[in-house]
């Protein structure tokens, strides 16, 4: 993953299910809202087909997506953020999220705005490491 696909990915020391829960927890502890997570490895499961750990958190702040969604109407697409935490086929964990420098880009973020989202990805590497 690189700049051209404006994603981060990092590596997690824990499984799918731990990292979920460490995220959680680090969201928690900075003031974030969790607002769902999607277990797509587990509904593939009730429909009898196979997939890697795969599961999605959904997670921000109104209070530091709100501006940034008024100053950039078609970042609420993009917003609230994501992270994709899964297993490949060697059994490695990785948490994968929107790089904040794409998502400014890609919207037209005002310069002074796109750090309410830069946080996420320090609070993210300090959780799996």
């Amino acid at each position: 993953m690189g700049k051209e696909s404006g994603l981060v990915q990092v590596a997690s020391h824990y499984s799918v299910d731990e990292t979920i829960k460490r995220l959680q927890s680090a969201f928690a502890e900075k003031g974030l809202q969790v607002f769902a997570v999607i277990d797509h490895s587990g509904e593939a499961e009730k429909v009898g087909l196979k997939m890697r750990p795969t599961k999605v958190l959904i997670f921000g702040s109104p209070k530091g997506g709100t501006p940034l969604m008024v100053a950039a109407p078609s970042l609420a697409i993009d917003l609230p953020l994501k992270a994709l935490v899964a297993e490949d086929v060697a059994g490695k964990v990785s948490v994968t999220y929107n790089d904040p420098a794409y998502l400014k880009e890609r919207h037209g973020v005002p310069e002074d705005l796109i750090k309410n989202l830069a946080g996420a990805g320090v609070v993210i590497g300090k959780a799996v490491e």
